[in-house]
């Protein structure tokens, strides 16, 4: 389609033309009503291109009807804004076209009435809110992308904060969710359309070359006349060969992604071969091999391993005569339509067959999805599990009795091991990849064949594999294992964690409503008790890391109602001291000193739970303290405090910067033993220009009292700097 026609203005004339052009049995009669109700409930309403509102929705419509979809969908497609953006009710809806209408309308309409915390949150409610009436009627989602995608085309007008916006959103949720329908021209477009708002430049760049490229063009033509001629020559002269050019985004990611030229391209033009059997798409193979070179690692075959979308073909690169790679696409009529249009083709091809008919298989992730987040209400995971989840790129892997376990790029073996059954991930223990021992976290490869090594029935999984596994469902197996299982361990795991986050926000609740702060707290994640919010954490339904964004909104609300100097601690109880230091949260833990800044008493100090080595002390100062409380590992760190008399004897290293003389060593070891001083290393070297330099590591009480060693070494003679190390 021209570019002017997709962003012409449509009129009701427009949509009637395309419905008479269809062929297809539509009510005339009941498209005409919903379009007078949308043009009367609209009326006044405009763009911001200036365009009277209403020809947005009959846009939509068009788009609708070019997919085949039924009179419910068109009328749909007509009223999607009424609800949102007029007076206009869902019973008004409902009365006026039925229940079935109504529910399209609904599951389409954004959430306007509710208060959310953040922008993040209510694009999550609006997309669950969606995938759900997706998950009952896959039109829902046919009508959004449409409704998008003329959205993406006539973008124009909004403020450029707004475009931008929008074309991330469209990139990261829409363009990934028509990929897994199988729609490859809505996918490809919303691509394309989101990347010239978001890098106009690289966007320009490459469209520029695709049209300067011309000579490229004029080859593959004459490529796809020689090969109709030889398939001809062969008896499959019944066949339509069609010419395709690589979508702008998709030569974008090669480029900037891969770090490739544009010549470095080699699909960027394509030959694609559309036959009537399976048969003939692979005796059609054996010809192009036949007629030109292969590139052996450019070959796919996804007639026999459908990718996930059901979309099948075969792939081939291979050199032409004159040195130029291009691909070859092969496949038969019903794959074609089925790559081109998805789940839409049952509508566009199949007269008869309903919007839920055979397409259980096809929308069978989203409720996956769904089912991943019903334990929590946390908007930011289901966005990432979208993000996640939906990549274009897949893994196709194998068992060892040749089963094909499909899994989204960068899956591990614990993935695949979840993907075959739960009962397998949860008592794997190793894998092997291709008959070599693997780690449990290994990506897995197109191609390889995993073995997943089990162990005894009562092997459960391990709490770190939340953070390792990539898919929402072995996530969502591995905290249904642990909340089934583990419930009293998540219980006191989960308190743990939220009191000791709390002190390391330096939250302080009062002690008389602290158990109505937490009551309260877990209603707002939808849960009964305080006692199911621990739970949840223990077993990683909920993520503490934004659970304490919402807990700190509620405490600031908390302090404006009282005075914040009588606001008390939550109590925690007394605690050992080890070593000459209190660790909060910990009682009798195994306690070490940081090398890299050596921490006195007197210091402030801060801990870090290492993995298996107790805590390790720094100095708050410490440049390792500082990132680290910045970077991913901050919640390992905790407060720490020296006991109120410290006794021990605590190494200190020091720099001594000095003019070069006979005997300075001497004098400063002479001192150390003067005042009974633990000396557990000295040394000493000449510089180029005069100077020496001595590294000395000494015992001390405190901070007091190597100042004063520092004071006493200062009056040394020739001694001119001295600096802790």
């Amino acid at each position: 389609m021209e570019e002017k026609e997709k962003t012409a203005v449509k009129t009701y004339a427009d949509l009637k033309q395309a419905i008479v052009d269809s062929g297809r049995p539509y009510d005339h009669d009941a498209i005409e009503r919903a379009y007078l109700m949308a043009e009367k409930a609209h009326a006044g309403q405009k763009r911001l291109s200036g365009e009277l509102y209403v020809s947005h929705p009959i846009a939509v419509a068009c788009l609708v009807v070019d997919l085949g979809l039924d009179t419910n969908s068109v009328i749909a497609a007509l009223l999607h804004d009424v609800v949102e953006d007029t007076d206009i009710t869902s019973d008004d809806v409902r009365a006026a076209f039925g229940s079935d209408v109504a529910l399209l309308v609904d599951g389409v309409t954004k959430l306007t009435q509710m208060t959310f915390s953040s922008v993040e949150e209510q694009q999550a409610e609006n997309l669950r809110k969606m995938l759900l009436a997706m998950s009952h009627d896959v039109r829902v989602m046919l009508i959004k992308l449409c409704d998008r995608l003329h959205n993406m085309r006539t973008g124009d007008g909004w403020p450029e904060q707004k475009r931008r916006d929008k074309a991330l959103e469209t990139m990261e949720v829409y363009a990934p969710i028509a990929h897994r329908l199988g729609m490859s021209n809505v996918k490809e477009e919303l691509e394309d359309r989101s990347l010239r708002y978001l890098d106009p430049v690289g966007y320009q760049d490459i469209n520029d070359a695709l049209t300067k490229n011309g000579a490229a063009d004029s080859f593959i033509a004459g490529i796809a006349e020689k090969i109709r001629e030889r398939l001809a020559e062969l008896g499959m002269g019944d066949c339509t060969i069609k010419k395709r050019v690589k979508s702008v985004y998709g030569i974008y990611r090669k480029m900037y992604m891969q770090n490739r030229s544009f010549e470095e391209i080699y699909d960027v033009y394509a030959v694609r071969i559309i036959l009537n059997t399976v048969g003939e798409c692979y005796n059609a193979l054996g010809v192009i091999h036949d007629m030109y070179h292969p590139i052996p690692s450019r070959f796919k075959d996804y007639i026999s391993t459908p990718k996930p979308n059901l979309y099948k073909s075969l792939h081939t690169t291979v050199i032409g005569h004159e040195g130029i790679p291009f691909e070859v696409q092969i496949r038969t009529w019903e794959m074609d339509q089925t790559a081109e249009y998805g789940v839409a083709a049952h509508w566009k091809y199949k007269a008869g067959v309903s919007a839920k008919d055979k397409l259980d298989d096809r929308i069978a992730w989203v409720r996956q999805l769904l089912e991943s987040q019903r334990e929590s209400d946390d908007a930011g995971d289901l966005l990432h599990e979208i993000k996640s989840e939906l990549l274009p790129e897949d893994v196709f892997a194998f068992t060892p009795r040749g089963d094909v376990i499909n899994l989204p790029a960068g899956a591990t073996a614990i993935d695949f091991a979840y993907a075959i059954h739960s009962a397998v991930g949860n008592r794997m223990v190793g894998a092997k990849a291709n008959g070599r021992i693997v780690p449990i976290d290994h990506k897995v490869a197109t191609g390889e064949i995993i073995e997943v090594i089990t162990g005894p029935q009562d092997k459960g999984p391990s709490r770190d594999w939340l953070n390792i596994v990539a898919t929402s469902e072995a996530r969502n197996k591995i905290r249904n294992w642990f909340k089934k299982e583990r419930k009293e361990e998540n219980i006191a795991e989960g308190k743990a964690a939220l009191e000791k986050e709390l002190r390391r926000n330096l939250v302080t609740i009062p002690a008389e409503k602290y158990d109505a702060f937490m009551a309260d707290l877990a209603r707002r994640q939808r849960l009964n008790t305080p006692e199911e919010l621990y739970a949840a954490i223990g077993y990683g339904g909920l993520q503490l890391s934004r659970l304490m964004i919402k807990i700190k909104d509620e405490y600031a609300r908390l302090l404006k109602e009282k005075d914040p100097a009588e606001v008390l601690s939550v109590p925690i109880k007394k605690h050992k001291a080890s070593e000459g230091v209190i660790v909060e949260g910990l009682d009798n833990c195994v306690v070490k000193f940081a090398k890299c800044c050596n921490p006195l008493p007197g210091d402030d100090i801060i801990g870090f739970i290492t993995r298996g080595f107790g805590v390790s002390i720094h100095k708050r100062s410490c440049p390792n303290a500082s990132s680290g409380l910045l970077g991913e590992e901050a919640p390992r760190w905790v407060s720490a405090r020296w006991a109120d008399s410290v006794k021990e004897s605590f190494k200190s290293s020091l720099e001594i910067s000095a003019m070069d003389r006979d005997g300075l060593m001497a004098d400063v070891a002479v001192l150390i033993a003067e005042m009974h001083l633990p000396c557990y290393a000295i040394s000493a070297r000449q510089l180029p220009d005069g100077r020496a330099t001595m590294t000395l590591t000494i015992g001390v009480n405190n901070t007091e009292h190597l100042n004063t060693v520092i004071s006493r070494l200062r009056k040394i003679k020739s001694i001119t700097n001295i600096n802790r190390v």
